[in-house]
Formats: C-alpha cells, sequence, structure tokens
C-alpha cells in the first residue's frame, strides 16, 4: 500500500514537505504523532491522527505514538487564543494511561510484527533537562526571528491578542523540536505527521535535526476537519464526544456518526474508516439514488463504533436506537445499562418513585395516576388502557390494575411508562 496515494485519496493531505513521499516509497520508515494527555481519553477530534498512524502501520511502517507528558505541562499554543492550564505530573501520568489503552484498539504494540508500534512518552527525556542545557543543546540553533514567524505565535502576538504569550507558551515549538530530534537520534524516526495547525511546530522539528545533526527529517499533515456547516468537528451540545464510553456512551457514539450530514457522511467515510475506495464508491453511489435511506450515515456509524468499541456494543446501540421507533422491544430494554437508558430517553420527563411502593406492589392504575404524575386522572388511564394505548416497559397494559412490582425495574431503578405512540415516561426509584 503506497501510504502517500492513500491519503491523498481520502482527502487526508493538507502539507507535505518534498521528499517524503520518495522516503516512504524508498525504505521503511519510522513516523510519528504526539498526543497530548490534556484528558484520560482521547475523542473523535483525535480519529484523524489515530487514522493516519493507523494507515502508516498498514503500509509497512513503524508508528510511533508519542504521549506529551513534557509538552502537556506546558500547553501548545496553536490554535489557541489563550493560556491553557498547566496539570500536575500525577494527573499526566493518569490521562497517559488512559491514551495507551485506547491507542492499543488500533495499533499493534505487541504482536511481534517486523513494524510493531511504539509507544514513548517526551517526560521521560525532558524531566532531566536542566534548563541551561535546554537553552545551549536546543535554544542556540533557532533563532527568535525563526520562532517569531510562525502563524501560532503572531496570532497571539498581533494587535488583537487578549493577554499576549507567556514564555512557557512560546518555548512550546522547541520543546517539541526537541522531541522529534530525540526521537531521530535515539529511533532513527525521520517523519512527523499531525493536524494541520502543527506544521509550525513540525517544520520547527525538522529545521533543528538539521542544523544540529546535518540529517534530513519530514513532515505531513492532514487537515483539520470541520463540519459541512463550517462549525467544530467533534461538538455536541453536551461537550466532546469521547471514545471512553463512560464518558460517551457507545449509544451516543453511534448516533454522532448516523445523524451527520450527507456531505459530511461522504467524506467522513473516507477519512474514519478502513473501507477501501471501491467499496465507499459504491456506498456513495447507493446513497445518492437514495439519500433518505442514509445507507453512508449507516455504515459511517457502523464502522466507526465497531472499531471504538465493539460488534456487541454497536449491535446494543442499534437495538436501543429502534426503541424510539416503536421497534424496541423487552427483551432489549432489559438489557440496556443505566447509562444507555438515560441517553437514548435523554429529554424525556422523569418521576421519582419511592422504592418501597413497588416492593410491596403497587397497581399499575395508581403507580401512574397517584404516586406520580404520568396520567391527570385514573379515568384517563383507564380510556387510553382500552384503546391498548399504553405500554410498559415495551408491554402493552390490557388491565389497568395490574400488579407492578420490583421485578419491572430496568437496571434495577427504572421503567418505562408509554403514553400512546411518542409520548414516554421515565419512573425513577428513589
Amino acid at each position: 500500500m503506497n501510504f502517500v496515494e492513500e491519503l491523498r485519496w481520502r482527502g487526508m493531505i493538507h502539507d507535505i514537505m518534498p521528499g517524503t513521499e520518495e522516503l516512504l516509497e524508498k525504505e521503511v520508515t519510522k513516523g510519528y504523532i504526539g498526543f497530548d494527555p490534556t484528558a484520560d481519553s482521547l475523542h473523535i477530534g483525535h480519529m484523524v491522527q489515530v487514522m493516519l498512524l493507523v494507515h502508516f502501520q498498514r503500509a509497512g511502517h513503524v508508528p510511533i505514538a508519542l504521549v506529551g507528558g513534557a509538552t502537556g505541562m506546558i500547553g501548545d499554543p496553536s490554535g489557541k487564543s489563550e493560556e491553557r492550564n498547566l496539570l500536575d505530573e500525577e494527573t499526566l501520568r493518569r490521562n497517559e494511561a488512559g491514551i495507551k489503552k485506547q491507542l492499543s484498539r488500533f495499533l499493534d504494540f505487541s504482536s511481534g510484527i517486523k513494524n510493531q508500534a511504539i509507544m514513548v512518552n517526551n517526560y521521560d527525556w525532558m524531566k532531566d533537562y536542566s534548563f541551561l542545557r535546554f537553552i545551549r543543546e536546543i535554544g542556540k540553533h533557532i533563532t527568535v526571528n525563526y520562532m517569531m514567524a510562525k502563524d501560532s505565535v503572531k496570532k497571539r502576538l498581533g494587535s488583537d491578542a487578549k493577554e499576549g504569550m507567556s514564555f512557557t507558551e512560546f518555548s512550546y515549538q522547541l520543546v517539541q523540536g526537541t522531541d522529534y530530534l530525540q526521537l531521530y537520534n535515539q529511533l532513527g524516526c525521520r517523519l512527523q505527521m499531525g493536524g494541520s495547525d502543527q506544521w509550525g511546530n513540525i517544520v520547527t522539528g525538522t529545521e533543528l535535526i538539521r542544523r544540529k545533526t546535518g540529517g534530513e527529517a519530514y513532515s505531513l499533515t492532514c487537515p483539520l476537519i470541520t463540519k459541512s456547516d463550517g462549525s467544530k468537528f467533534g461538538k455536541t451540545e453536551s461537550g466532546n464526544v469521547w471514545l471512553d464510553p463512560e464518558k460517551t456512551s457507545p449509544y451516543q457514539f453511534y448516533q454522532f456518526w448516523l445523524n451527520v450530514s450527507d456531505e459530511d457522511a461522504a467524506k467522513y467515510i473516507k477519512i474514519f474508516t478502513l473501507l477501501d475506495r471501491k467499496t465507499i464508491e459504491e456506498l456513495t453511489e447507493s446513497h445518492n439514488k437514495a439519500p433518505h435511506e442514509r445507507i453512508l450515515q449507516k455504515r459511517l456509524a457502523e464502522e466507526v463504533t465497531v472499531m471504538v468499541h465493539s460488534r456487541e456494543d454497536f449491535n446494543a446501540a442499534v437495538e436501543a436506537s429502534q426503541i424510539l421507533f416503536g421497534k424496541g422491544t423487552t427483551e432489549t430494554l432489559m438489557k440496556m445499562n443505566e447509562q444507555t437508558i438515560l441517553s437514548v430517553f435523554e429529554g424525556v420527563p422523569v418521576f421519582d418513585v419511592k422504592r418501597e411502593i413497588l416492593q410491596n406492589g403497587v397497581s399499575f392504575t395508581d403507580l401512574c395516576a397517584v404516586h406520580t404524575p404520568v396520567f391527570t386522572s385514573k379515568g384517563e388511564l383507564r380510556r387510553l388502557a382500552q384503546g391498548g394505548g399504553i405500554s410498559i416497559n415495551k408491554m402493552k397494559i390490557d388491565d389497568p390494575e395490574m400488579i407492578i412490582g420490583t421485578d419491572s425495574l430496568l437496571n434495577g431503578k427504572y421503567i418505562l411508562v408509554q403514553k400512546g405512540k411518542k409520548n414516554y415516561y421515565l419512573l425513577k426509584t428513589v
């Protein structure tokens, strides 16, 4: 597989240094991408970088994932308008462990293949650097003029800048350049990749290697992904879409991809899946013939959810999605965990009910018209029940006086009441 050619048709190249493609065609190359451990999970904004490394390994090259334990203590000014909070070492180490676990789902770190992935933490070599040693060995090779010319610096020092830039952030590109120099010297790494906003930092590394060793190093960046409406990719009303199922449930994750626009689906399926060109072209053709069937969105959501979570999580997300469209079953509900229940029924009215009421057994009528305000009166409930318009946990209520107990609880905590076709209510035990 030609790595650069693969990225080109997928729309994943923004800038590439001359000579990069020739190097990759000539020899097995080590290439790295840095991940700042500002949280204990990656989010889908990191997925483009992850996919770069996946394609790199599939093309026979050696991917290096660098966790920025040191650079995470500084804060990258690229694309930022304000100084970032600094993290302590304990937090960084915890975040690093979470990121390692997630990257292992995508990259082969352990099978013993020739191009097995490598993981490093720049804190391991930066922690012993004294300030004097740093400015002697690194600082003297890169001029202030060179550093000031970077867009990430100019934006923060311009007339519109709010607070300017601290020396700490100003030095970030030197620290990142030191990473590249370290990996070049120790591992023979000759390529750094990243988002297009990292171009300036990456090129500083190639320049540092050239000036300090006389060697040649290369760089490649991918575009920053946006939505078709210009808004930021990966953000929802509730915040980032995380890869950690504790932060973003597989159901919510699946729904994010399922609900992208047609234009975005056509772009994202190339970037975020490993489907080949022929398959994607066929899917796109089928989708264009029947856009209402959302063929691209469904396949995109399936591929990414299975890759990030599992086939089982994908199947559960699909089953959960059917519930709101009347196709769900009691069995499906009983299998759902609390996080998924709350995700599926986000926004529906929730009423508290004392657990002892259910422990003693209570009629459905009293549960929904006395102990909770699902129905305004017992008469309303009985009339709707006669017409077959009420269900509990997706089971039709024929007898409104049926006794409800704790055995009806979903996940040991909830009861789902449906009134008519579209009105749902969650009863929550307290």
